[in-house]
């Protein structure tokens, strides 16, 4: 017989419970297991409750209606008890197709932030079940196969919505457990993901989960335009003045001159209004890249804005602001698929890393759910720009090839794209140095540190992370620089290169390494590789001279 059933419950209960072992248990053990069970029993047909059709009233979130019981909401939550209370209050005028009266989420019971569908429905569970299950990966975690989730933005904002929902709808115990699950993601998320945050927590009037947050954004390079731009005035003064006290502040004087234009100019950008802007570039000594102006534009303006910027021909499309993001950085984060098109087709570099070693598709990648990812298109009906964000900036990565999958460097690991840089050009000065001298001469590189002597691997102790990804960051620009000239004027010699790194896997001590049989098979592979290199530097000669031929008699 079911023990679910009443009969079942009074003989289980009415005598004293025997172990198989032939021990016994007390009556008050089984009283706390029998409860336990019972509640376990209703939490799961509450749950059944849910698939019913016999829900009274639908609320409509993301334009997808919702089933669900007024008596089951307005007995869990205060406020949907008052709320149902009200005649006609939140109501749409048209009723369902069931009779049943429509709420709208949006628009009538939250006064601010935003709670979506897939949220709502965890929510709505807890609400039924008492119980908070585990979160469905498909909007709980990111597309990035390399994360750990514990901190990417999709994981955030779920908890976000949560303790939105569940403070506004005033269910205390989801609040506090949503709250503590914020405060885990404040000291190990990227600084951008604390700001949702920040304002979940402001609006819910969670002091201490404000306060974390606060001292988080003051010890970290978030810039003002930022704060300005995403948080509530009296936040971003707060997180001002701290900075301020702790002499931790970079940014130069707001009174300054310099300040002010730069602000007028990123007024102007905010009016869509390009030849203001172009005016005020006349009456002051600052330049777009000065004003950082492609990266405002990118992050928060019209992208018909961007467009016009580049077409100036005076930005620095590759430019880094003060926290070593390039304009496509900017717009990665934002995931606006014109903007990134525009960048692209004006030579932004999808291979530019951050200083912590991210680039524009990683960025890209972890801000994006598998839901929206992976989303069918339907005919007539626009594709998730989440997806094509990470196409696009996928697409540009495959077009390199140094970037290309096959590389060692797929990880969009600096260290690793660093010692492939490193090999490359060490293998190209061992198979043809004159070839390598003139690219490193094209690229000027053959005066900076990395090349000049031969310390660049030693460990400077008072060498703080930023500084040392810094320093990464501009050997790698350097060396890609010497691989990009070596590709446009050596292409075959580049080509032969191109196969031995992803063929052979070298590294700087190839030919020393292994058993003396192992050597001389290597040594073997190395003559018909300096036989390849010969054959290519040769075909790489005959189409200079071709060229310089054409374009002497063009000029005659």
């Amino acid at each position: 017989m079911d023990s679910t059933e009443p009969s079942s419950s009074i003989s289980f209960t009415s005598s004293p419970h025997y172990l198989s072992n032939g021990g016994s248990i007390s009556s008050e053990t089984g009283n706390s297991n029998l409860e336990t069970i019972s509640l376990t029993n209703l939490s799961s047909h509450l749950e059944q409750l849910m698939m019913t059709d016999y829900t009274d009233a639908d609320i409509i979130v993301d334009g997808i209606s919702v089933g669900v019981h007024r008596c089951v909401l307005a007995a869990r939550s205060k406020y949907f008890n008052e709320h149902f209370k009200k005649k006609d209050n939140g109501m749409v005028e048209d009723m369902s197709k069931h009779g049943k009266p429509n709420y709208s989420m949006n628009d009538l019971l939250l006064p601010y932030g935003r709670v979506g569908y897939d949220v709502f429905l965890i929510f709505l569970s807890y609400i039924y079940t008492g119980q908070l299950k585990p979160f469905p990966v498909e909007v709980s975690t990111c597309v990035d196969h390399l994360c750990p989730h514990d901190s990417c933005r999709p994981a955030i904002d779920v908890i976000v919505e949560l303790m939105y929902a569940s403070s506004v709808f005033q269910i205390p115990d989801l609040a506090s457990s949503s709250q503590i699950r914020l405060f885990n993601f404040v000291s190990k998320a990227n600084v951008e993901d604390i700001i949702p945050v920040l304002l979940v927590a402001y609006h819910c009037q969670s002091n201490e989960l404000v306060s974390q947050c606060i001292q988080r954004i003051v010890g970290s390079d978030l810039d003002r335009i930022s704060l300005e731009k995403e948080l509530p005035i009296e936040i971003a003064d707060e997180i001002r003045l701290l900075r301020q006290k702790s002499k931790s502040e970079s940014e130069e004087n707001s009174d300054s001159l310099q300040e002010k234009q730069i602000r007028r100019i990123h007024k102007a950008l905010d009016s869509d209004d390009v030849e203001l802007m172009k005016l005020l570039l006349k009456e002051s000594n600052v330049t777009l890249d000065e004003a950082c102006a492609l990266h405002y534009a990118a992050s928060y303006c019209d992208p018909k804005v961007v467009s016009e910027i580049l077409s100036l021909g005076l930005a620095d499309v590759n430019l880094r602001n003060a926290r070593g993001y390039t304009v496509l950085h900017a717009a990665a984060m934002r995931k606006e698929p014109s903007v990134i098109v525009s960048l692209l087709t004006k030579g932004a570099r999808g291979s530019d890393l951050t200083f912590d070693g991210r680039s524009s598709v990683s960025i890209c990648r972890r801000l994006t759910r598998p839901k929206d990812y992976l989303a069918k298109t339907e005919q007539g009906k626009e594709t998730n720009k989440d997806r094509i964000c990470v196409d696009l900036l996928e697409k540009e990565i495959r077009s390199n090839p140094m970037m290309a999958p096959s590389s060692p460097i797929v990880a969009d690991d600096l260290h690793m794209k660093l010692i492939y840089l490193e090999n490359r050009v060490a293998f190209a000065r061992l198979f043809f140095p004159i070839e390598a001298k003139l690219a490193m001469e094209i690229a000027h590189a053959e005066t900076t540190s990395e090349f000049s002597n031969g310390n660049s691997r030693e460990v400077d102790l008072n060498e703080t992370p930023i500084m040392k990804n810094k320093r990464l960051l501009s050997r790698i620009e350097t060396l890609s620089k010497t691989v990009e000239m070596g590709r446009h004027y050596f292409t075959h010699c580049s080509k032969v290169l191109d196969d031995f790194m992803e063929d052979d896997l070298p590294d700087l001590f190839y030919l020393e390494k292994g058993t003396q049989q192992e050597q001389k098979i290597k040594r073997a592979r190395y003559m018909e590789l300096k036989d390849d290199v010969q054959k290519a530097f040769t075909k790489d000669k005959a189409q200079l001279r071709r060229n310089v031929n054409s374009k002497s008699r063009r000029l005659s």
